[in-house]
């Protein structure tokens, strides 16, 4: 299976990331997350551009998480600990982009696709889109304060403990009527909404629209106590390398509480 890639294109003050790994659903490899940051640090300062949009290729998943084979090299907590850290670095360089910034999703948007989608502005999805991070049922690790808040900010403390407790996920439907949503399009309208909200955006005064993104990052996110206690736990526990380990194998995990 490939490693997969990021890609940017940029057409008339649109800058289109789509994330390209489709035989995995989209599973972020750490190269995908290395492309990602180096196209955050070019649409920080491109003059050009006005509005970015982020979609997965092959139209069954945005972005289905980080590739869990990855994990197989963790060997402590500090392992997971030094993960959280890089993930929530790339997330934050694509959550204080300057400008507008729009998620597609059609398909999952699972663990790290969830984090993705969360720090877009706005997200428009097809009716077969899904959210969630159901690590309670498969891999037995956590997510970090910082996208814990994230989250939280976009479905409310209650679905976020159904999602991270209960291991559910959240349909379009129900994320459009919590606000996490924007809109919801069919397929073969998907586009049409999305160049649609980008001129939307595109004629609005910049300053603004990057102000306001930035006061409320500031509000959800700043000030956020650390977890790494708690992330050190889950990651050094034999619980997640049986997760992991039962993931990969297609099979039902047998948790230990250990």
């Amino acid at each position: 299976m490939s490693e997969g890639n990021v890609s940017l294109t940029i057409s008339d003050g649109v800058a289109s990331v789509v994330f390209d790994r489709p035989e995995a659903r989209n599973a972020m490899t750490w190269k995908m997350y290395d492309e990602l940051a180096v196209i955050c640090t070019t649409l920080a300062s491109h003059p050009d551009v006005k509005v970015a949009t982020f979609r997965g290729a092959g139209g069954q998943a945005f972005v289905a998480g980080t590739d869990i084979e990855q994990f197989r090299a963790f060997a402590s907590g500090d392992d997971g600990i030094r993960y959280e850290q890089t993930i929530d670095t790339r997330i934050k360089q694509l959550e204080t982009l300057p400008i507008p910034t729009i998620a597609i999703v059609d398909g999952y948007a699972i663990g790290g696709g969830l984090a993705i989608a969360s720090v877009c502005d706005f997200r428009i999805a097809t009716p077969q889109a899904s959210f969630g991070a159901p690590i309670a049922r498969t891999l037995g690790n956590c997510l970090s304060t910082a996208n814990t808040a994230r989250i939280v900010a976009g479905f409310g403390a209650s679905r976020v403990k159904r999602m991270l407790m209960l291991a559910e996920t959240i349909g379009a439907d129900e994320a459009r009527d919590c606000g996490f949503v924007h809109e919801i399009a069919e397929p073969s309208e998907l586009d049409a909404k999305v160049q649609a909200l980008c001129k939307r955006l595109a004629g609005n005064a910049p300053l603004t629209m990057k102000v306001a993104k930035e006061t409320i990052r500031r509000v959800v996110t700043e000030g956020v106590p650390s977890n790494e206690d708690l992330v050190h736990e889950c990651y050094g526990s034999r619980d997640f390398k049986i997760g992991m380990e039962a993931f990969l194998e297609k099979k039902k995990p047998v948790w230990t509480n250990s």
